[in-house]
C-alpha cells in the first residue's frame, strides 16, 4: 500500500505530494517542523509536540495554518488512511510561496502544511541492550537551536560525521568544553551516586519532548537530576550516559570519541530509564 501524505488541503500518495518550488521552505529553510511517536495507532505526547510547534512558530512569527482541532483531525486521518500502528508522523509548517526575497513577504502569504508518516523511528533492540557509540564535534550551528527549524544543514553534517566515524550520533561541543546537545538527540550522563545530568532548557538546546517526559518520570521515581552544564571531561568519566529522543527513547552510550564510558555496558540507572520510559510510552492514551 502507498503512504498517503497531506499537503496544504489535500490527502495525496507520497510520491505525488509535491510542493510549489517558490516555497520559503526550500528556498531558505523558513519554517518548523515536529516529529510526533505513533504507538499501537496512538500519538504519543500529542499535547507538548503541538505547544512545541506553536512557540517554534511564534519565534519565527509564521502563522498557524490551521486550528489545532483541525490538526488534530488531519493526524487522525492520516494514520487511519496509512493503517499506521507504530512509527512516526512528521509536521511541517514553512512561511509559504512568494516570490524569493531574504525578508518576509510584504504582503499575507499562507502558511504551508505538510504532515507524513513512516513505519520507521524507534531504535533497534540491538541499539538499546547493547549501547551505541558518540562522537563530538565543535558547535557549529546558529544560536537559537531551541527552535525546530526546518533549517538542519549542520545537523545533517554531524550525523554523517558520526556514520563516518562509525558512531551512533554526534554531541556538539561548546566554547567552554561543554556538551551541549546531540544532532538529533538531547544528552545525559549519569554520575557517581547516581545523580543523573543533562543541560538545562534554554537557546543552546531544543527542549526535547522525551527530555522532558525522563525528568518526570525521574522525578517521580525518586531519582537524583540536576539540570547544569557538564564536559566532555565530565562525561568521559561518568558512570554511564545516554541520549533521548521520540526516536531514540532511552539509548545507552557505551563509547564517547572512542574512549569507553563506564563498564562499556548499559548501567542500571540508563536501564531502568528505560524500562519506566516503555511503560509509558505503550501504555498512555492520547487522541
Amino acid at each position: 500500500m502507498s503512504k498517503i501524505s497531506f499537503v496544504n488541503g489535500r490527502y495525496a500518495p507520497t510520491v505525488n505530494a509535491t510542493v510549489n518550488v517558490e516555497d520559503r521552505g526550500y528556498q531558505f529553510a523558513d519554517g518548523v517542523y515536529e516529529v510526533i511517536a505513533v504507538a499501537g495507532s496512538r500519538l504519543i505526547d500529542l499535547e507538548p509536540h503541538l505547544e512545541r510547534l506553536n512557540r517554534s512558530l511564534l519565534n519565527l512569527e509564521i502563522e498557524c495554518p490551521c486550528s489545532e482541532r483541525v490538526l488534530k483531525i488531519i493526524l487522525r486521518k492520516l494514520l487511519n488512511r496509512n493503517r499506521l500502528k507504530d512509527g512516526i508522523v512528521y509536521i511541517q509548517v514553512t512561511r509559504g510561496v512568494a516570490p524569493r526575497t531574504h525578508a518576509f513577504p510584504k504582503e499575507r502569504v499562507r502558511p504551508s502544511l505538510v504532515v507524513s508518516v513512516s513505519h520507521a523511528g524507534r531504535p533497534s533492540v540491538r541499539q538499546l541492550e547493547e549501547g551505541v557509540k558518540v562522537v563530538t564535534m565543535p558547535e557549529n550551528r546558529w544560536q537559537r537551536p531551541d527552535i525546530k527549524s526546518v533549517s538542519l544543514l549542520p545537523n545533517v553534517l554531524a550525523k554523517q560525521y558520526a556514520v563516518e566515524n562509525n558512531a551512533f550520533e554526534t554531541w556538539f561541543i561548546d566554547d567552554e568544553q561543554t556538551v551541549t546537545e546531540g544532532a538529533s538527540t538531547n544528552a545525559w550522563i549519569v554520575l557517581v551516586g547516581q545523580e543523573i545530568v543533562t543541560r538545562p532548557l534554554g537557546n543552546a538546546i531544543l527542549g526535547g519532548i522525551t527530555r522532558m517526559k525522563l525528568i518526570e518520570l525521574a522525578k517521580a521515581g525518586n531519582m537524583r537530576i540536576t539540570e547544569r552544564p557538564f564536559s566532555i571531561e565530565e562525561a568521559l568519566n561518568a558512570e554511564e550516559a545516554f541520549i533521548s529522543s521520540t526516536t531514540s527513547f532511552v539509548t545507552p552510550v557505551i563509547a564517547i570519541d572512542g574512549e569507553v564510558v563506564g563498564s562499556g555496558k548499559p548501567g542500571p540507572v540508563t536501564r531502568n530509564l528505560l524500562a519506566m520510559y516503555r511503560e509509558q510510552f505503550f501504555g498512555k492514551q492520547t487522541i
